[in-house]
């Protein structure tokens, strides 16, 4: 699939303080871009005081479910996280860490990776007969209704994804555990975005999905 072309983006002024949370875990240059473009400035911080004063924060994410909550540990970052009052939107391997637990093992030897548990979903092997792994590139997806992270974002819109792990969908609402906003088919439904109260997360790359990836980061700054 052709990645869709790159609009030229509507520069805001906008006096919020937005952080990206320094995992150690990505490469957070291409997130910072994608919302400088937006006219917002950014903050790469793991200080409490920067963390837990942000009105806007990131939570990126590469590598292994094991490599990534072995960071947030060694970093004072899993309590931390877990005390932010301010939308959050976690990002690939980001919003994976979201859930109670990941089959993505990397190298430690364990089965099942316990992480920060604020939705009540697990993260597991994509089961996609016949389809090779990592699920990488352009797809579509099929936002809630209405929902406002995906406001002027197009129905069809293709979204750039890199995995081979992947939440189910779910909606545990009814016991304020979190839901499936967003969901993309690959061999299988899973969870293309989730949302339990202030903590978003989106499996795809919006800071490498072109136009509709940018429309979604604005969307976010703006909630």
């Amino acid at each position: 699939m052709t990645a869709p072309s790159i609009a030229n983006t509507t520069i805001t002024n906008t006096k919020q303080q937005v952080v990206i949370i320094d995992t150690g875990c990505a490469n957070v240059s291409s997130v910072r871009f994608a919302i400088e473009r937006l006219g917002y400035q950014v903050q790469i911080s793991k200080d409490p005081q920067v963390v837990l004063t942000a009105d806007k924060l990131f939570l990126p994410g590469v590598g292994t479910a094991s490599e990534a909550m072995h960071n947030l540990e060694q970093r004072d970052l899993v309590s931390l996280v877990k005390q932010v009052t301010k939308p959050l939107l976690g990002i690939c391997l980001g919003m994976q860490l979201l859930g109670k637990e990941s089959q993505e093992h990397g190298q430690n030897g364990n089965d099942i990776i316990p992480c920060l548990a604020l939705c009540d979903a697990s993260v597991e092997k994509i089961q996609a007969e016949g389809l090779p792994l990592p699920h990488m590139g352009w797809n579509t997806i099929t936002p809630e209704d209405n929902h406002p992270l995906f406001k002027d974002i197009p129905a069809g819109s293709y979204f750039y994804f890199v995995h081979s792990y992947a939440m189910p969908v779910f909606d545990h609402r009814d016991n304020q555990s979190g839901a499936t906003i967003a969901t993309t088919e690959y061999g299988q439904p899973f969870t293309a975005a989730v949302q339990n109260g202030n903590y978003y997360g989106v499996q795809f790359h919006p800071e490498r999905s072109s136009k509709a990836g940018a429309q979604l980061i604005k969307n976010f700054l703006e909630l």
